[in-house]
């Protein structure tokens, strides 16, 4: 694997890294973003809306799922489900003109939630795009004409099952490798690594199930790391080979959720777990991983904090149960700077300086991201239903979509 394409974006002890050559200014290409880490570098939120909300400037109908969009070169991704077929449906940016639909047969049955599409947010690099079925089938497709080149049945091949609501680890790209969380624990493939030309299968490695958080990939003073949250434990790979750096448990069994995804600091990460888990700060090494501090100061159902000038900014509780709150504070002491209940249970972007808080109940809040005070700048309801699928931000459009709908928002003017 070559890493000649790549630059350094942080230069501290830890660093992580975009392909400059396929990721266009203000590209969402993947879950949470460029650095999948929820924050929107060189986005612009207006202060104010025309009209109090946002504009928006078109919609289209979708099926059932609870996969976000990815964005790139100014085509909108979505992996969703019509009847017994998942597709793969690509939209214009900024017409939502549909360019193309591939479909694939399904047969997967939720377990606890009626909703029986996607989970997984899709991935696009290098003119494809990588999606990972509730069903634990891996595809890849053109991203211009949408035509499959390859898949890949990883429940099947490494005897994973589908967990509690089916597969939901949106894929990596390092290099030349696809890497998914695919959790065939008996046979040694809770972590797998496929060639992104052919699908075959490069390595595998860990003994562990799968968790609904996906991987991320930084550089720790020149070595290059694979970090995955599996269902219970904390990993990190050779993403070349896959050896395993190092473990630590996070999670506890039973009907429990590992489903945010590692945030990096510098050496450090933060992990974060509902169902009685909170949340633990770790410092890494070269070979190894110490736990600073384990604490309930977060406990996130499943949505990713944002760290953003040296404040943690994160949902605390469970969209099933109860009130959540949100929460800043600091990762290094757990001092809290300030919380608010005035919120239902949401996900988050952070950008210019702004947190997207996009509520489940179709309300977006606009809050500032300082230490001081909580401060709601802007409060607008985009879409009826339950809204549970990752929205996406890129050249100040927002995408984001219910049950039935995939709306975009211009949140520039």
């Amino acid at each position: 694997m070559s890493f000649r394409f790549l630059i350094p974006m942080v230069p501290v002890f830890c660093v992580t890294w975009i392909f400059v050559e396929q990721i266009h200014a203000g590209d969402w290409p993947q879950i949470l973003g460029p650095q999948r880490n929820g924050i929107a570098t060189e986005e612009k939120i207006a202060e104010r809306w025309p009209a109090g909300r946002p504009t928006k400037t078109w919609e289209a109908s979708v099926g059932s799922g609870f996969a976000g969009p990815a964005v790139s070169d100014n085509i909108v991704a979505l992996f969703h489900r019509h009847s017994d077929k998942d597709e793969l449906t690509a939209f214009h940016a900024e017409s939502g003109e549909q360019i193309w639909t591939t479909s694939f047969r399904t047969t997967f049955r939720p377990g606890i939630v009626d909703d029986d599409g996607p989970r997984a947010v899709p991935t696009i690099q290098d003119g494809a795009i990588y999606a990972f079925s509730a069903q634990g089938v891996l595809y890849c497709v053109d991203l211009k004409t949408g035509k499959k080149r390859w898949e890949r049945k990883t429940h099947e091949d490494f005897g994973a099952d589908g967990g509690y609501f089916g597969a939901g680890s949106s894929p990596l790209i390092e290099g030349t490798l696809v890497i998914v969380i695919v959790g065939g624990d008996k046979k040694n493939a809770g972590v797998v690594a496929f060639h992104s030309d052919t699908g075959k299968t490069a390595w595998s490695s860990v003994r562990d199930q799968a968790s609904y958080s996906s991987p991320v990939a930084i550089t720790l003073n020149g070595t290059r790391h694979l970090l995955c949250l599996t269902r219970l434990n904390f990993v990190s790979l050779d993403p070349l080979t896959g050896a395993e750096r190092f473990k630590t448990p996070f999670g506890q069994r039973g009907p429990t959720v590992n489903a945010s995804i590692p945030v990096l600091y510098g050496d450090h990460v933060l992990l974060t777990a509902s169902y009685g888990i909170g949340a633990r700060w770790l410092k890494l090494t070269d070979s190894n991983v110490d736990v600073v501090w384990d604490d309930d100061v977060l406990s996130s159902q499943y949505t990713t904090p944002i760290l953003h000038d040296g404040a943690a900014y994160g949902i605390s509780g469970r969209q099933d149960q109860g009130a959540p709150t949100l929460k800043c504070f600091d990762p290094v002491t757990r001092k809290e700077f300030w919380s608010t209940s005035e919120i239902v249970y949401a996900t988050l972007i952070g950008a210019d300086g702004k947190l997207l808080v996009m509520q489940s109940d179709g309300i977006l809040k606009v809050v500032s991201m300082n230490r001081l005070h909580y401060n709601q700048s802007g409060s607008a309801s985009l879409l009826s239903g339950t809204i549970r699928a990752l929205p996406a931000l890129s050249n100040g459009r927002f995408f984001v979509r219910n049950e039935k709908t995939l709306a975009c928002f211009d949140l520039s003017n």
